[in-house]
């Protein structure tokens, strides 16, 4: 079987595998409405519990395997599915959020105040390199890869649960799903602990489910 770097399956295709794409917990800077990107946040006490919760939802779902950012926040999270489970996480730095440059460490205002131009272009769905970092197209080049390796190791109607980080799920999920980037803008951000479910089609993956997982939560959040 052959897949392409958007998903898409040709020759003789396993079906049914599900890749769930996890976002971690709430951390203190989501509170404080800062950039995260890179910088390595520890989960709050309400971050802990949210992922608690939502493991106990996913692991419901009988996952065959687990991969997460290594950046603490996301380890964490998936740390309670796998404490359920019985599964080892395989870390991955390619899942890492994307790196924001002079971005990180702004609230959401200060970037405003400071980048107002480039925060616009951004939100225009322009290519954007936001406070100097990463464009999201090459996030999607680093992380994509790793969830498509780790998917194609799934049996038949396998499910993998990726833990990451608002932007890099975005930014995958516009890859996977073969959109053009500047339309990724138009897949709305997830809340701290909800997930996006992609299903295996005969053309590739399709989006199940988007922000899943609990009842409607502020997005607090780099994407928000």
């Amino acid at each position: 079987m052959a897949v392409s770097a958007t998903g898409e399956v040709s020759g003789s295709a396993r079906r049914g595998r599900r890749v769930i794409l996890w976002r971690h917990g709430q951390t203190s800077w989501n509170v404080e409405r800062r950039f995260q990107g890179s910088t390595d946040v520890e989960l709050t006490e309400t971050g802990v519990a949210q992922a608690r919760r939502s493991a106990r939802l996913l692991a419901g779902l009988k996952p065959d395997a687990i991969v997460a950012s290594d950046l603490k926040r996301a380890a964490a999270t998936a740390a309670e599915l796998a404490a359920l489970t019985g599964l080892e996480v395989v870390h991955d730095e390619a899942l890492r959020e994307t790196y924001a440059g002079v971005w990180q460490g702004l609230t959401h205002d200060e970037i405003i105040a400071r980048h107002g131009e480039e925060y616009a272009a951004w939100k225009r769905g322009e290519p954007v390199r936001r406070g100097g970092g990463e464009l999201e197209t090459e996030v999607a080049d680093r992380a994509a890869p790793v969830v498509l390796r780790h998917a194609e190791k799934l049996p038949d109607d396998g499910t993998l649960v990726v833990v990451s980080h608002g932007g890099t799920i975005r930014t995958t999920l516009g890859r996977l799903l073969g959109l053009d980037p500047r339309s990724w803008e138009s897949l709305g951000g997830l809340s701290n602990c909800c997930w996006s479910v992609l299903g295996e089609g005969a053309k590739g993956w399709r989006l199940m489910e988007h922000n899943a997982g609990t009842l409607p939560e502020p997005v607090l959040g780099d994407d928000d």
